[in-house]
């Protein structure tokens, strides 16, 4: 990692793809660089796709095992961001984890009870998330994965379109339906300002 730090005695942070040419030689301060940069939002991706912390937290590990040991053959094609790769591999690894979870109605399925001391603002807020939530559920998982990544995390249509797999026009048709499906169940679940939504 010391090759990545700039020589002038700055500490710029080097580039994902320096990061990953470095992991590639085996270089593990690049590779806890790298996890420490895109944990945050791949795990909250995961999330929203499998519903469930636990199940995310073991996708994410996975892919990015995924990176270590696929970091030697990595060749960036055209436009392609690291991100992008590292997405398509969490999206693939939650429609597989889905794919293979039991489906339990909600009524079967008890919700946790937070006991930790909060204000009114943060009690709302989590209980607006757990509704988003519960609504994205309610999606098939492709228009739920696509919402994902457009609106929660920000993704332009291209680079969605690349995660998926897709072409841009298929995954437009996904985010249309998709939101369309998404502002009907919120609407059952007594949300009617959906614009703050998405």
């Amino acid at each position: 990692m010391e090759g990545l730090i700039d020589s002038g005695g700055g500490n710029a942070e080097p580039e994902d793809l320096e990061l990953l040419g470095a992991v590639a030689q085996g270089d593990h301060d690049a590779f806890r660089c790298l996890m420490n940069r895109h944990m945050k939002r791949s795990l909250a991706l995961a999330q929203r796709i499998v519903g469930q912390a636990d199940d995310a937290d073991e996708i994410v590990q996975e892919a990015f095992l995924r990176v270590w040991t696929s970091a030697p053959r990595w060749r960036p094609d055209g436009e392609a961001r690291f991100t992008t790769w590292l997405y398509r591999v969490i999206v693939n690894l939650c429609l597989d984890r889905r794919r293979r979870l039991p489906f339990f109605e909600l009524d079967e399925t008890n919700e946790p009870i937070d006991t930790t001391p909060s204000s009114l603002d943060a009690m709302v807020g989590h209980q607006s998330r757990g509704v988003v939530a519960q609504a994205l559920a309610d999606l098939p998982p492709r228009q739920r994965v696509a919402i994902s990544l457009y609106y929660f995390d920000d993704m332009t249509g291209p680079e969605a379109a690349r995660i998926l797999d897709l072409s841009l026009k298929a995954v437009e048709s996904l985010l249309v339906r998709g939101r369309r499906a998404l502002k009907r169940s919120l609407l059952r679940r007594g949300v009617r300002d959906v614009g703050d939504v998405i």
